[in-house]
């Protein structure tokens, strides 16, 4: 089983929602999040008053999957979310050791599946 967690920009959400809808997938999360990294912020204009805005609004999905789905997940993610700018997000993927659905006890694998 893997953890796929993917951070990009929040105008990108329901295109990527509904590309992972049509792979199948069943259960993500999502998170609103604010981040720094290369793009380094943005200033902005407010009341005439010049304001640098360092952590800037993104989105966090996250999503738990069998090994064999992996592949496709990313794919999905990265062709939806990819605006070829510098800010469009990274995606994570990392191992996970254990699944329980807390409604019927199923574990791992089972617990993940629709």
């Amino acid at each position: 089983m893997k953890f796929v967690t993917a951070v990009f920009k929040p105008s990108k959400l329901d295109a990527v929602l509904d590309s992972l809808t049509e792979l199948g997938v069943t259960g993500l999360t999502v998170t609103e999040v604010r981040g720094y990294g290369r793009q380094q912020g943005k200033t902005e204009v407010y009341r005439g008053t010049e304001y640098e805005v360092r952590l800037l609004p993104k989105v966090k999905i996250e999503i738990a999957c069998g090994d064999e789905a992996v592949d496709k997940i990313v794919s999905a993610i990265s062709e939806t979310a990819n605006t070829g700018k510098i800010g469009d997000g990274k995606i994570f993927v990392t191992g996970l050791e254990a699944a329980m659905r807390i409604r019927t006890g199923e574990r791992d694998n089972q617990a993940i599946e629709a």
